[in-house]
């Protein structure tokens, strides 16, 4: 049969026919080998529109049709695959450092697909999807993006008791149905944790919002930066932390400052003493929720958003696109999320549940996870295992104001003639016989300096690829900016002293 342009053909390995699907006719012919789809859509060419768009045509006439058979990853060919990973890498930006490491997370995206492919057939009650981690294999996933520690590794702080009864369920209850704090103005805009592991700020900072919108009735949006840089006791930055450590540092420091005077950064820092002492909101106390008891869980959400540790390091968390999840999980608690309300959808009751890896992933930032587990005490993902929650009761400290500029530092010295602005480095960009005739500046302090005497990266980004233009958090992590540029050094006279800082 001659196909005309706006005919598309999919061939489709089956065993008992070949289906043929027009506009005018639908007629199945008896043939071992392909099933083959030719569909007349009346424009042009599906390998033409948008590959994601005429795949899930064709997925559609397959339910139709009835056809069971493998899934439509088997029949998916490199051309098509391809074509939605370029527009995947397009929509989230991405850029690879090392030869050949374009192709290998070609590689693992296209595993991705293929397993979000079988499992989305399978029509559960969750779907999967191509977010911001359909390039990383699930080991990547879980040591980039996680960093909750547990209570059992937890070290006593203070005489603090934090059990509490406050929530634990009593007879005559009278629970709502069905709670959202979003829809209550309780709750922010989702943030983004990047690529340091800080949920467990995350999950603090969400909570105190919560609490001091509902005792003050301001949704201010708190510091998780501050939590980061100078909770060090023993929470660890991008390394890990728990949601315990950083109530105590809260209540201990008199309060924390805010998301517009102390903002994100994505890596650990120097704490800033300044902005430390800006107290815009404080906390009483903290308590755990009774643990292993969603009865109690569902009754602390109800009144405030509840901290939580989970295990976030399943392939189907990693790749969670929307619906109620109820995939497999377990118990290492890995992953500081909050709990913002609760729901039922279609007889399957869940949580909702705040997540802060922007709101690309999920449903716009957030999950909904199975709740009310017949078989075990600890919740989906052990979700009721270790929830807490912060203690409000009065009003704020006074209002501080803008934070003091912190100490001017002096300009950075390249040699004797020339020197960079505060806070950047110096790198050279002439080089002959070992001895630098000409300098650029870097506006990052501790910054690398590339190769190409021309380039430099930040110091989270350290490793330089001079071929693609990028910063790279190690050689075989795919995770990278861009590359910044130097710009020229300046003389002494017209900069003033300053302290040496040069590569």
């Amino acid at each position: 049969m001659k196909t005309p342009h706006h005919i598309a053909t999919f061939s489709y390995t089956f065993t008992s026919f070949t289906l043929f699907l027009s506009k005018q006719t639908q007629r199945a012919q008896q043939k071992h080998g392909t099933v083959q789809i030719v569909v007349d859509h009346g424009g042009p060419p599906l390998r033409d529109l948008h590959p994601v768009v005429g795949s899930r045509h064709v997925d559609h006439l397959l339910r139709r049709q009835n056809v069971v058979g493998e899934s439509k990853s088997s029949w998916r060919t490199d051309e098509e695959v391809m074509s939605i990973y370029e527009g995947w890498l397009a929509k989230h930006g991405k850029a690879y450092n090392g030869l050949g490491e374009k192709e290998r997370r070609f590689q693992i995206f296209k595993d991705n697909l293929r397993y979000i492919d079988d499992h989305n057939a399978k029509n559960l009650s969750y779907k999967l999807g191509l977010n911001r981690f359909a390039d990383l294999s699930n080991d990547e996933y879980r040591s980039t993006f996680l960093g909750t520690k547990t209570r059992a590794q937890k070290r006593r702080l203070s005489n603090r008791n934090t059990k509490s009864d406050r929530y634990a369920p009593r007879v005559g209850d009278s629970l709502p149905d069905s709670v959202d704090w979003r829809k209550e103005g309780v709750v922010n805009p989702i943030k983004d944790q990047g690529s340091c592991g800080s949920c467990w700020a995350f999950a603090t900072i969400s909570s105190v919002e919560g609490i001091n919108k509902l005792v003050t009735g301001d949704l201010l949006s708190l510091s998780e930066q501050e939590l980061v840089d100078c909770d060090k006791t023993y929470n660890e930055g991008c390394n890990g932390g728990l949601m315990d450590y950083a109530f105590e540092f809260i209540i201990s420091n008199g309060g924390i400052d805010s998301e517009e005077d102390y903002p994100y950064k994505g890596y650990d820092a120097t704490c800033d003493t300044y902005r430390k002492n800006a107290k815009v909101v404080s906390i009483d106390d903290y308590e755990d929720v009774p643990a292993y008891d969603e009865k109690a869980l569902q009754k602390a959400v109800a009144n405030q958003p509840i901290a939580v540790a989970i295990e976030g390091g399943g392939r189907d968390f990693q790749l969670y696109n929307s619906g109620v999840f109820t995939g497999r999980c377990g118990t290492s608690l890995d992953h500081g999320v909050t709990v913002v309300g609760y729901g039922t959808d279609k007889g399957v009751d869940y949580w909702i549940v705040r997540n802060s890896w922007g709101g690309s992933w999920g449903e716009e930032g957030y999950i909904r996870m199975e709740r009310n587990l017949g078989n075990t005490a600890h919740g989906i993902c052990g979700i009721a295992m270790e929830a807490s929650y912060p203690v409000k009761s009065g009003l704020n400290p006074p209002n501080p104001g803008p934070s003091p500029p912190s100490p001017v530092q002096p300009p950075s010295v390249c040699d004797n003639y020339y020197s960079c602005p505060e806070s950047n480095t110096c790198c050279c960009i002439y080089e002959y016989a070992n001895y630098c005739f000409a300098w650029g500046c870097c506006p990052l302090e501790g910054a690398t300096c590339c190769d190409d005497h021309y380039s430099c990266c930040p110091s989270d980004y350290p490793v330089c690829n001079v071929n693609a233009g990028t910063c790279q958090l190690s050689k075989d992590n795919p995770l990278g900016v861009k590359a910044l540029k130097r710009t020229p050094a300046k003389p002494h006279w017209a900069i003033g002293g300053g302290k040496r800082s040069s590569s």
